[in-house]
């Protein structure tokens, strides 16, 4: 047996694989565009109401043209039967009118079963007719020669008590049914020419009604590309193009939040930032103002080492924050963050006011990173505004923890409250101390975004100043 083998690159098609062509799938054969789905589905429609209705109007059109006939063979049998008289004895006598042409065309005339009046018709037809001779009011059809239905009429006695003879008419059909084929073929030709102009018709119509839909939308895509505030409003459209200009001006809105929350974030960031960067420089600057000692040179870049540390730590909370929901958020006590936090408060600034932490070992499910930048904010507002001392309380809360944070100071104004948390504002702007006002905003976005929260506490805290709750998710 020879081997054969096909050199490569032949094509599949020359390969005897006996393999079919793969056939597109049914989706690959859809529109792509929503008018052409509407079209093809108005088209789908169409086609299938005027099938049922040129299917329909045949049937009623067959059946009435049927009935047509029934009629006709009813009235000449009963015509014809108006000329015969029967007698008693049995016999039928046929009276010929003058002009009795039209009745003797297509109907027989039968004494019991023998015949008396015979017309020209083929042997079949004959056949047909005879076998209804002797019956009563009966309808048949004929096959051959040609398409033909049959009527008995029965002859009855003068007592009418039997019958004595039968009327058999008989009707082409041919006639009746080309009447019905043409009209088939006729409302088929119409039925295609419709579903061929609906397609066309139904695409434009739909591409008209979706024109309003695609300018909204590139309008929609030009405002939030430039960052437009202009919205679509309540102007009065049509419902279902409102609905989409509700939607649409919602989006939009939603996008101008994302700005301004990114313009926000920024410039709190720049505010977190600001402290150690402004360090370094004045580290910078005062190394290069003169000679210094070795002492001075190490403690200037102990503390450019400090604030970068500090920047770098500022970075890597804001990257804890942003990787809050993975699986493994990390865990922390919140109570040996914020004396770690003292500690080093205390050791960069021993004229700060000092922090003291007391309460309950807790866990929550927040890095410590993160915690440490939500404290640090507020350690900060409690060192510019407090006189003598600082207290952080931690206890364990339902579903988590909290961390009070309270100092001896002024506290917060009562006209100002929860508004202290807004971007930018402070108790009094000239109360001589530096700030931004974004540091009590960054903390409260860090907590909630962790699942948690900060809040104004309701009364003053254990040292009679500003009081605030951290609630921080955990076991």
């Amino acid at each position: 047996m020879r081997r054969l083998t096909w050199p490569r690159g032949t094509a599949s098609a020359e390969r005897p694989s006996g393999r079919r062509p793969r056939r597109p799938p049914l989706s690959a054969l859809r529109p792509r565009t929503l008018r052409g789905r509407l079209a093809l589905l108005a088209l789908a429609v169409t086609a299938v109401w005027v099938t049922v209705l040129t299917v329909a109007a045949n049937l009623v059109l067959g059946a009435q043209l049927r009935g047509q006939a029934d009629d006709l063979l009813r009235t000449r049998s009963a015509a014809v039967a108006a000329t015969i008289e029967a007698r008693a004895d049995g016999r039928i006598v046929v009276h010929e009118p003058s002009d009795d042409q039209a009745l003797d065309v297509g109907v027989w005339i039968y004494q019991g079963r023998a015949a008396v009046e015979r017309p020209a018709a083929p042997d079949a037809l004959q056949r047909q007719a005879d076998r209804l001779a002797g019956r009563s009011a009966v309808f048949a059809d004929a096959a051959e020669p040609a398409a033909n239905r049959l009527y008995a009429l029965p002859v009855m006695a003068p007592a009418g008590d039997r019958q004595v003879g039968t009327v058999v008419a008989t009707v082409a059909l041919d006639p009746y049914r080309s009447t019905t084929r043409y009209v088939l073929l006729g409302s088929t030709g119409l039925a295609l020419a419709l579903l061929a102009a609906v397609y066309p018709v139904a695409r434009s119509v739909a591409g008209r009604a979706l024109q309003p839909v695609g300018a909204m939308s590139a309008q929609a895509a030009e405002w939030s590309e430039h960052g437009a505030s202009r919205r679509f409003g309540t102007h009065e459209r049509p419902r279902e193009l409102a609905h989409l200009a509700g939607n649409l001006d919602g989006l939009l809105d939603r996008l101008a939040a994302l700005v301004r929350h990114e313009q926000q974030l920024t410039a709190e960031l720049s505010h977190e930032l600001r402290t150690p960067l402004a360090r370094i420089t004045a580290e910078a600057e005062w190394l290069t103002a003169r000679p210094r000692s070795r002492a001075e040179q190490a403690a200037s870049h102990e503390a450019i080492t400090a604030s970068a540390a500090q920047m770098a730590q500022i970075c890597e909370a804001l990257l804890a924050d942003a990787r809050a929901g993975s699986a493994d958020p990390g865990r922390c006590d919140p109570g040996e963050v914020a004396t770690s936090l003292a500690q080093r408060r205390a050791e960069a600034a021993p004229d700060a006011v000092p922090v003291t932490v007391e309460g309950q070992a807790v866990t929550v499910d927040v890095p410590a990173a993160l915690v440490e930048r939500i404290l640090t904010p507020l350690l900060d507002n409690a060192d510019r505004y407090s006189s003598h001392a600082i207290l952080v309380e931690c206890v364990q809360a339902p579903g988590g923890a909290q961390v009070h944070v309270s100092d001896d100071g002024p506290g917060v104004p009562a006209a100002l409250g929860p508004a202290v948390f807004e971007a930018g504002r402070r108790a009094d702007s000239s109360d001589g101390h530096d700030g931004a006002g974004l540091g009590l905003a960054l903390a409260r976005r860090l907590a909630r975004n962790a699942g948690g929260d900060i809040t104004l506490g309701g009364t003053p805290g254990p040292l009679g100043g500003a009081h605030f709750v951290i609630n921080l998710p955990g076991a």
